[in-house]
């Protein structure tokens, strides 16, 4: 009669070849070259046809124990190779990416003698240079988002709910939130507000940055601008270290040539307000921007004691500022970005 029963030693023979199975299907998976070469070799050593996967066929042979640690062993190695294929892949993978990049890779450091290098844009240009002359005079430079609160723009620097600035012909507001309650910021003022809700005093910085109002352009006026503001909050501050910053600065940055004025105004975020002038050295006068000593309201919403802290405040436009400077007639000139243009400065 024959023996029909399985036959133990079948399974150590089964996974003898699992394992030398594995041991070939590993080697060939690292000797692939390509992605291409990786999906054959994938294909032939863990596919459905592969010799690996056929294994199963002949676990039928074996007795139930037998069948168990056999096919435990064959999903081990299978799965073993397709990590061995996934990392090889990704290897692969990145080397194409690099091959890639290093071919496209362009090389914008070389300039070519005799042809003119870029250079910064003449705001720009002027942007670092007020941050240098109040670096210089013991300011430090803040920054603020340019998407502002209505509360920030507008509240905590003591306007009215009716004052026309907050009115849509003069502000661009956004669709964020109630209406009327989110904007592009009108001035660099918001980020004396967050410097002031941010820190404890004393304050003594400066915040240059870009601002929006809903101006038509024409030579003297943008929809988009720069502005630079100063802001100064301490202990026994007055309208003299007001004026005295302002002439420093005037001297600093025009020169010792030019001298500057101060004239009564009115901003809703200062009081006394002034706006400030500077004498050219030909005796004109040139309107540079505004000034005063920090509104009381304004120190009270930022949470400030107006009994024990007092400060001052100054703002002007940056770009005036740097056609003036240089003899720029129209305000546009800035922003069209003609080479003629830029390349003078």
């Amino acid at each position: 009669m024959t023996d029909e029963s399985p036959h133990p030693a079948a399974g150590d023979d089964l996974i003898a070849e699992i394992g030398r199975l594995e041991g070939e299907g590993r080697d060939r998976l690292a000797a692939a070259a390509t992605l291409d070469e990786l999906r054959a070799a994938e294909t032939a050593v863990v596919g459905k046809r592969s010799p690996l996967t056929g294994l199963r066929r002949r676990l039928g042979a074996l007795d139930p124990e037998g069948r168990r640690t056999v096919g435990k062993a064959l999903n081990a190695a299978l799965e073993a190779l397709e990590a061995v294929a996934e990392e090889r892949r990704a290897e692969l993978a990145a080397e194409a990416r690099r091959r890639q990049l290093e071919a496209e890779r362009l090389d914008l450091t070389e300039v070519t003698p005799g042809r003119p290098a870029g250079h910064l844009h003449l705001v720009t240009q002027a942007i670092e240079e007020l941050e240098d002359v109040f670096v210089g005079m013991g300011f430090t430079v803040a920054e603020g988002p340019e998407i502002e609160t209505e509360w920030h723009n507008f509240g905590a620097l003591n306007f009215p709910p009716d004052h026309p600035a907050r009115d849509e012909y003069d502000t661009l507001y956004v669709g964020w939130g109630e209406r009327g309650s989110t904007l592009l910021r009108t001035h660099t003022s918001p980020v004396q507000v967050r410097v002031m809700t941010g820190s404890p005093p004393p304050y003594y910085c400066v915040m240059p940055g870009r601002v929006f109002r809903s101006d038509t352009a024409d030579a003297t006026h943008m929809p988009v601008f720069h502005q630079i503001e100063g802001l100064v909050v301490d202990r026994d501050i007055t309208f003299a270290d007001l004026a005295g910053t302002i002439d420093a600065f005037t001297k600093a940055y025009f020169g010792g040539d030019f001298t500057s004025r101060l004239r009564a105004s009115y901003f809703p975020f200062t009081e006394p307000s002034a706006e400030f002038d500077i004498q050219r050295p030909d005796g004109t006068w040139l309107e540079l921007g505004g000034c005063g000593m920090v509104h009381p309201n304004v120190l009270a919403n930022c949470g400030l004691d107006p009994d024990e802290w007092q400060g001052f405040a100054f703002g002007f436009g940056i770009d005036r500022l740097a056609i003036a400077r240089h003899g720029v007639d129209d305000l546009r000139d800035l922003f069209t970005n003609d080479i003629r243009f830029l390349t003078q400065f």
